[in-house]
């Protein structure tokens, strides 16, 4: 029996923020899965900046999604038939899907998850991507110290306020940066930050100041821009800059804004350095058994923000790039 697939497809490199006529919506007809594969019914899709890289014809970390293609995406699922031998009709999947309702798949970079533990959507946020990128540049290219200052931009965000919270479980003073009172409310209330600057309504270079009287020795960067090189300024000797992310340069359509302070990294024996998650795929199942360890004792919050409806896909992408989300952004298919 064939399953009818509803998808979003690449239509259009965007210019600027995507619009409708970048994507075409498609009901696919998929066949029964082959020998080595299963059907997976999609329930919940990750939502990530990364995306808009993705939709950019320009060399990359990884190949941009081809016009006509289904858009790239993180999502779970639900196995509804099965010919491989791994996977079995009822398990709960967690893979690259992509933004669809059902996906065919051979396994190939695919996990097993268990919604009896926690909460389908907490596998694409804390358990998932995002907590494990938030993990490894915080862990392995911040290299915080107990007592060491930790700044942390995008804080309200899936990535940062995963690394916030590992900051302080690690030991260290650490100061969000966010829009909005709400957000920053949030950050410092709900998540444990020591401070948070809200860079749409205060003088970031004057909140760093104030909270960080001896300098930042981690920056944590998820959106590029001015508040790098804010935070640039303010770096202590020997500081780590990670970067991790720059939302605020991925809908240019100009050249991207490179950092003007960059001398401060010469003047203060600093680095920075870029990271993406792909790189430390072997070591997955380390951090995400520690990453779960913290979440059950309660010492790390999973906040998820879940839109629901396939059909609002291109609406709720943008979500993203008008700081509308709080946590990690997660598309529910079903309505």
């Amino acid at each position: 029996m064939s399953t009818v697939s509803r998808q979003f497809r690449l239509a259009a490199r965007p210019v600027g923020l995507p619009k409708d006529s970048d994507w075409e919506y498609r009901e696919e007809e998929l066949p029964d899965p082959g020998e080595g594969e299963f059907l997976v019914a999609v329930s919940h899709i990750s939502l990530d900046p990364a995306m808009r890289g993705w939709m950019n014809d320009a060399r990359s970390y990884i190949p941009p999604v081809g016009i006509g293609e289904v858009m790239r995406a993180g999502a779970l699922g639900e196995v509804v038939a099965s010919r491989h031998p791994g996977f079995a009709v009822g398990d709960h999947v967690s893979g690259a899907f992509g933004v669809q309702s059902h996906a065919i798949s051979d396994g190939q970079g695919v996990t097993e998850v268990d919604p009896s533990k926690v909460p389908l959507p907490v596998y694409l946020g804390v358990l998932g991507m995002t907590g494990l990128t938030a993990y490894f540049a915080l862990l392995d290219v911040g290299r915080p110290q107990a007592g060491e200052t930790v700044v942390v931009s995008g804080a309200a965000g899936a990535v940062g306020g995963v690394a916030g919270q590992i900051a302080k479980l690690k030991g260290c003073h650490v100061v969000g940066i966010a829009g909005g009172a709400e957000k920053c409310r949030h950050v410092v209330e709900d998540l444990g930050f020591d401070a948070c600057i809200d860079y749409k309504n205060e003088d970031v270079a004057a909140g760093l100041k104030t909270h960080c009287p001896k300098g930042i020795d981690v920056y944590f960067d998820n959106v590029g821009g001015d508040i790098l090189d804010a935070c640039l300024a303010r770096l202590a000797m020997h500081a780590r800059v990670v970067i991790c992310g720059a939302i605020s340069q991925y809908n240019a359509t100009g050249k991207v804004t490179g950092p003007s302070n960059y001398l401060a990294l010469l003047v203060n024996r600093a680095s920075m350095t870029g990271m993406v998650i792909f790189d430390y795929v072997e070591r997955f199942p380390e951090a995400a058994a520690e990453l779960a360890g913290w979440l059950a004792e309660g010492r790390l919050k999973a906040e998820v923000d879940v839109v629901t409806d396939l059909a609002t896909f291109p609406e709720a992408l943008l979500k993203l790039f008008r700081g509308e989300n709080t946590g990690k952004l997660v598309l529910q298919v079903a309505a």
